[in-house]
């Protein structure tokens, strides 16, 4: 097997290429996100989305620094030494959802292994901050698995968000390769810790890394059996030679098949497709298990 950095990048089927548009709207939001000093998962894991979803007037704020203190093989976003929290970051980050005119706000982060709560209670400011400027928006948070603490996870639910979304991004199988950090069972448990709390829960996958179908079922039983009742399910995009490769582009076709069957083992919502990721239209997938 060729090593990642000598694997020559596969060329991207039609369904993965889409025509970029200029956007006002689109500059007024970088702007913004830029005088308030804010990072994104937009920006930070090269979204292919990122655009279509900032002239849209959305985006997804990434807090607790720009550096992971993890290095998943998949991910775009910056490893190494970790930044000292921003005091002023939850504030910040409800100045920029009043001013963008949100409705449904969505906070995530890079993990922080370093802290003793994993960011949990920064979390909790901001979702506190949020609902301050902005009492009738929904607020979505995608949290790292905080090494497994459920106090640090009840704090997180504490301040209420209107979904707790925690992505298990793989099968078991792939994990070594792909989160050699993480632990699978680790985010199952954590999504039904939440689960039992009484949240509203959401996990997402990526397709495209090798993964069977068989695989692929026995992970949605498993998110549904721990309480999991939104899911997403987009094609993996390899960010970089040096990050692990595509084995596959999932025709939509596929996707489709899978999201009828997610729906019939009963999750309330559920988006899959090529170009589908954990934040994209999270307000309309919200909204449509909310029906």
């Amino acid at each position: 097997m060729n090593t990642p950095s000598k694997q020559k990048r596969r060329r991207l089927p039609p369904w993965l290429t889409r025509r970029i548009t200029a956007g006002r709207r689109a500059d007024d939001v970088a702007a913004l996100l830029r005088d308030l000093n804010l990072a994104t998962v937009c920006d930070e894991a090269r979204c292919p989305n990122r655009h279509e979803c900032f002239c849209r007037g959305t985006a997804t704020f990434m807090i607790l620094g720009r550096s992971c203190t993890r290095r998943c093989r998949f991910c775009a976003v910056s490893d190494g030494a970790p930044e000292p929290l921003r005091d002023d970051e939850p504030d910040a980050v409800a100045t920029a959802a009043a001013r963008m005119g949100l409705r449904h706000v969505v906070i995530t982060s890079v993990t922080r292994d370093d802290l003793p709560d994993g960011g949990a209670a920064h979390f909790a400011r901001t979702v506190a901050a949020v609902r301050e400027r902005l009492p009738d928006a929904a607020v979505e948070v995608l949290v790292p698995d905080f090494q497994g603490d459920r106090d640090a996870i009840a704090t997180v639910l504490a301040a209420e968000p209107d979904v707790f979304n925690h992505n298990v991004e793989t099968v078991p199988r792939l994990y070594p390769q792909v989160r050699p950090q993480a632990e699978y069972a680790r985010s199952i448990d954590v999504l039904a810790v939440a689960a039992r709390a009484g949240a509203t829960v959401k996990s997402g996958l990526m397709a495209g890394l090798g993964e069977t179908m068989t695989e692929v079922d026995a992970v949605l039983g498993d998110l549904r059996a721990a309480g999991c009742g939104i899911l997403t399910v987009g094609q993996y995009l390899a960010p970089s030679d040096a990050h692990v490769p595509v084995a596959r582009y999932v025709p939509p076709a596929e996707f489709d098949a899978l999201k009828a069957r997610a729906e019939a083992m009963g999750f309330a919502a559920v988006a899959a497709g090529p170009f589908v990721r954990s934040s994209y239209n999270a307000e309309s997938v919200y909204r449509s298990a909310s029906r």
